[in-house]
């Protein structure tokens, strides 16, 4: 069997079936944080930054980060003085994380099923995780169900960049030299070829936010980073938020 005929059949058996895709990123946690920090040219931590400001986050409030993977993500609502809790569906990158940083919240969960109790968060973000989700739709009633009313919900993923002739490059990237740069720096640089084919496979922009409004949440809407590389899109839970909880 090739390398690539391996790489493919590893894809059909990652084909979104929960336990596979919680063992591949188990694989890759040692050194997840940098190869994403490699194949996105540094633009991560930018990104994240943005998702910050869109959730405006307060000191005190309740927070969700749902794939938070190592909780680099998690760290910067830590940071503004939240209760932030770092969830993944990768008990190998919970371990990585917690021995990163010992201080934080680490829970185990899937985000179809969420361990926490209706109108639990002020907000709930999603990372570059929704795509990974079996049922998307059905993460996003879940992540519906556990936000307070008037709560907010942002969820950044990898969308459709809207310069055209870019397009076709940015694609090209996926698929050819982002598996060989992976290749570089990843223990198991197949899971980014899996990953190429869900970034691709994945929902425009227009789509996401219609699957967005109809679980249930209102004020849909999106900010494109990097020329439509990344999007984030943010959203509110109808409802006030009781003030004196």
């Amino acid at each position: 069997m090739t390398q690539e005929q391996h790489a493919q059949g590893n894809r059909a058996d990652l084909d979104k079936k929960p336990a596979d895709v919680a063992s591949m990123f188990d694989e890759v946690a040692a050194r997840y944080d940098l190869t994403n920090d490699v194949l996105s040219f540094g633009q991560t931590r930018l990104w994240r930054r943005r998702l910050v400001e869109a959730l405006d986050v307060r000191p005190g409030e309740r927070v969700l980060d749902l794939a938070a993977g190592t909780g680099t993500s998690t760290e910067p609502f830590v940071a503004a003085g939240a209760e932030a809790i770092a969830c993944d569906f990768s008990l190998g990158m919970l371990q990585v994380g917690k021995r990163r940083r010992p201080d934080m919240t680490f829970v185990a969960g899937d985000a179809m099923d969420l361990p926490f109790a209706d109108d639990t968060f002020d907000a709930v973000t999603i990372s570059f995780g929704l795509r990974n989700v079996a049922e998307p739709l059905a993460g996003l009633a879940e992540m519906l169900r556990v936000t307070r009313p008037g709560g907010r919900l942002a969820v950044m993923e990898f969308s459709d960049p809207t310069f055209r002739p870019f397009n076709r490059v940015y694609n090209e990237y996926l698929m050819r030299a982002l598996p060989s740069v992976a290749r570089a720096v990843s223990s198991n640089p197949e899971a980014y070829v899996y990953l190429a084919e869900s970034i691709r496979a994945w929902p425009d922009q227009e789509e996401l936010a219609a699957q967005i409004t109809g679980v249930g949440y209102s004020d849909v809407k999106y900010r494109n980073l990097s020329g439509g590389i990344v999007a984030i899109h943010h959203a509110r839970k109808l409802g006030r938020l009781d003030s004196d909880d």
